[in-house]
């Protein structure tokens, strides 16, 4: 049994596959054409089929209506009697079917027929049962007359008595009715054939439609599959073909913008990447070569030329550092190990890593920190924040070599800043800055060595904590980066 439900269900898995994959792979336009001729068809044949029946209750309604007319008239002419006109009740009877265009047959009770219109009145067998359950007798349901259809023939009976013998008898006129038929038949083929017009219209017109919604998809899918071989000159257009189709293309040609500017940026990134790595790396083969062929014996020198190695080893840790962390935190792979911890000593305890600038290179620290901001966060991430945005002051403030570092609690947080007097950034490039690719193209000397990335990590670090941050610049006078710590205790 068991045996009997795997391979069931792996039938199952393979027919579902094929009815996906057959799915799948067919064309927008077809499914377009399919669904316009298939709707239209339905229609026409819904609307056949509707007024075939409403044709066919109005025909049977007019001949109801006309029979009952034509036999109530009868009846009202056979209740005087005979007309002293006509010699006998057949004459007469003859004489109302030709004046009235139907058989009029007179029978007794018992369905014998008394006299008819008809030359044959052998031939008018009638069912005199039928007769008298059409008109109720014997029930609740007593009618004076009674309009139906028997074959191809239309009925109209009725109580009438009998002249001469004052018995029951009954008037059943007929009618011919084939001709409902001949109606009938004629609309379905006028409506079978209105179904093969309008369907061959909707075919057409179907096509038609579907051309023009699956061009402008044919054409964006082109485009984009060059867009993907790295062709950043496409041009994505759809303001022919509607709105929608014009916002998709507007949102590719977004999409093509910011690709063209990223492979920019990643192509820049190599090429600093490159620089950085091969720099130190010139440096310590250069120095370790001094120190085996100059330098081996003389104790000083050689202290000088390892110090040099040692420094570009930390230097390219430090690139490989970078690299790693960022690679980390796009993938997720990073998670945060929150813990509560007083930012204003950890602030602190930053700042005074630069503090080596000072001396070596003349930059002032203008420090203002509030005392007792807790905070809860991964502290290690946040020290990498610290070091990344002081970092990039010291990289880009002015020739003052000025750096303000700004830490003030407020009643529920702790609002942290840092400002240079450089000459900022421009509101294009605003947004910029925070991409893993970017880095200014202003020259300068810079005292703290990196690949660009600091900024790309301070804002994955922040988003991870679901921190407020930002920065505001002027142009000429310098840029602010800021950061909104939710404080945990008044500390």
């Amino acid at each position: 049994m068991r045996e009997e439900k795997k391979k069931g269900k792996k039938i199952k898995e393979k027919l579902r596959a094929r009815y996906t994959q057959r799915v799948s792979s067919t064309s927008l336009f077809f499914w377009v054409l399919g669904a316009i001729s298939g709707v239209c068809l339905l229609m026409v044949l819904l609307f056949g089929v509707s007024q075939w029946f409403v044709l066919k209750n109005t025909v049977q309604q007019q001949m109801s209506q006309d029979l009952s007319v034509r036999g109530q008239t009868i009846k009202e002419r056979l209740l005087p009697g005979l007309p002293p006109q006509f010699a006998d009740e057949e004459e007469h009877a003859r004489h109302l079917s030709a004046t009235y265009g139907v058989n009029v047959t007179v029978l007794d009770g018992e369905g014998r027929v008394l006299y008819s219109s008809a030359l044959e009145a052998d031939s008018f067998v009638s069912d005199v049962a039928k007769i008298k359950a059409e008109l109720g007798e014997g029930t609740e349901v007593d009618r004076d007359f009674s309009v139906y259809q028997q074959g191809n023939d239309g009925v109209y009976v009725c109580r009438l008595e009998d002249a001469q013998t004052g018995a029951n008898a009954y008037l059943y006129v007929t009618k011919d009715v084939s001709y409902m038929g001949i109606v009938l038949g004629e609309m379905s083929i006028r409506i079978l054939f209105s179904a093969l017009f309008v369907f061959v219209l909707a075919f057409v017109v179907a096509a038609i439609v579907s051309g023009f919604i699956t061009k402008p998809i044919d054409e964006m899918k082109d485009k984009a599959k060059l867009l993907a071989r790295g062709d950043f000159s496409v041009n994505f257009h759809g303001k022919d073909y509607g709105r929608e189709m014009a916002e998709l293309a507007e949102s590719l040609n977004f999409a093509r913008d910011e690709l063209s500017k990223t492979d920019g940026m990643q192509k820049e990134l190599i090429a600093n990447v490159s620089h950085d790595f091969k720099t130190p790396l010139t440096m310590i083969k250069a120095y370790a070569s001094m120190i085996v062929e100059i330098s081996g014996e003389d104790k000083k020198k050689r202290e000088k030329h390892a110090t040099v190695i040692i420094e570009e080893a930390d230097r390219l840790t430090s690139l490989v550092g970078d690299l790693l962390d960022l690679s980390k935190l796009q993938s997720g792979i990073a998670a945060l190990s929150k813990e509560e911890f007083d930012l204003s000593a950890y602030t602190r305890q930053a700042v005074e890593k630069f503090g080596y600038l000072q001396e070596t290179h003349g930059y002032q620290f203008i420090v203002d920190i509030d005392d007792g901001a807790i905070v809860s966060a991964d502290k290690g991430k946040i020290g990498q924040v610290l070091h990344n945005l002081i970092g990039n002051a010291v990289n880009y403030t002015g020739d003052d070599k000025k750096v303000y570092i700004s830490l003030k609690r407020g009643e529920t947080s702790a609002y942290f800043s840092v400002r240079d007097t450089g000459k900022g950034i421009s509101k294009e490039a605003l947004n910029d800055i925070w991409d893993r690719y970017y880095r200014s193209k202003e020259t300068h000397k810079r005292p703290i060595q990196g690949t660009g990335l600091g900024l790309s990590i301070v804002r994955r670090v922040l988003e991870m904590h679901n921190l407020k941050f930002g920065v505001e610049s002027d142009l000429g006078k310098g840029s602010v980066f800021y950061v909104d710590f939710p404080c945990v205790s008044e500390g």
